[in-house]
């Protein structure tokens, strides 16, 4: 894969998910050595908050899925592809039950804002966490 050593502002790149099994330790290498020049705090938080979206699209979605972050000069946004657009995640609740749902809880209060949108076949979730 052709990756930047370290993701310079502005710049926006992509990591496939694989489509069965989750690997998710692989994904949290690729970021943190894209990221590496971070503070260990900022980069901790994006590692989390990107491994939550990526963690709900295998448990609340159809494949494929990708990643992309994008480095802009004061914020990382975080943005992971499923294709199953009618479920929309809502923040707290859980279709798995009354002790899940707290990811998004969680990505809500890393991120200085997250949200989705609808593509044909598919939608996007995505996060921006200050840099």
């Amino acid at each position: 894969m052709d990756t930047p050593e370290v993701l310079s502002a502005s710049a926006r790149t992509l990591y496939t998910l694989p489509e069965d099994e989750p690997d998710l330790s692989t994904m949290r290498s690729w970021l943190n050595t894209l990221l590496r020049d971070l503070t260990e705090d900022v980069r901790l938080d994006i590692l989390l908050v990107c491994t939550e979206l990526a963690s709900n699209s295998y448990e609340h979605a159809g494949g494929p899925r990708a990643v992309r972050v994008q480095r802009h000069t004061d914020f990382i946004r975080v943005e992971v592809d499923d294709h199953t657009p009618a479920e929309l995640p809502q923040l707290g609740r859980s279709r798995l039950g009354d002790t899940r749902g707290r990811g998004l809880i969680l990505i809500a209060n890393l991120s200085r804002c997250w949200g989705t949108r609808e593509f044909t076949g598919g939608k996007t979730v995505w996060a921006e966490v200050n840099a």
